[in-house]
Order: C-alpha cells, then sequence, then structure tokens
C-alpha cells in the first residue's frame, strides 16, 4: 500500500467552490481500481490549502488506473479551475514499528 499526498493551494475566495468540487469528483476517485480509500483535510491556520490522502495498492495502481485515464480528466476538470498553481504529489509508504 502506499500513501499519495498532495498539497493543494487554492484561490482565495475559491475555498467552498473546491470543497463541493471536491464532494462532485470523489466517486470518481474513490471508485477507480486500486483506490483504497480518499480524504481530503483543509488548513485550520491556512484554509485556503488543502491535502488529499489518497491509499492505493501501488504506485502504479494510482499512475495506471487513475492518472493516465479518463478518470483523471473528469477529476481534474472539476478540482483544477481553483487551484493557485500545482498540486505538490508525492507517495508514502509506512515505516515499520
Amino acid at each position: 500500500m502506499v500513501l499519495e499526498v498532495a498539497l493543494i493551494d487554492v484561490l482565495p475566495g475559491h475555498e467552498d467552490a473546491f470543497a463541493a468540487a471536491y464532494a462532485q469528483g470523489h466517486p470518481i476517485l474513490a471508485s477507480t481500481p486500486g483506490c483504497r480509500s480518499v480524504r481530503m483535510t483543509r488548513g485550520v491556520e491556512s484554509p485556503s490549502r488543502f491535502v488529499l490522502l489518497v491509499e492505493w495498492d501501488s504506485v502504479e495502481a494510482h499512475e495506471r488506473e487513475f492518472r493516465g485515464t479518463e478518470r483523471f480528466t473528469q477529476w481534474r476538470a472539476l478540482i483544477g479551475p481553483h487551484f493557485a498553481g500545482p498540486p505538490r504529489v508525492e507517495h508514502f509508504v509506512d515505516v515499520p514499528a
């Protein structure tokens, strides 16, 4: 399992519209093969900053089943107009305790 972390800054004044677009697009992302869970969080100190957390079976599942498909195009069309800049996206794996 890998965790995709996307740091998203939205245009000031677009926070509610971005959240609504995310709610509309959530099923597109959440129903993607290889997607285990999806969660969006919003900054307390920086309310125009959002963090998207997506658990994938693998990085390849993210890239092959989502990024390389029409699903991504639909998702990005909904949320992209609210971006203040390109999201910063990285993948992470758990560290054993």
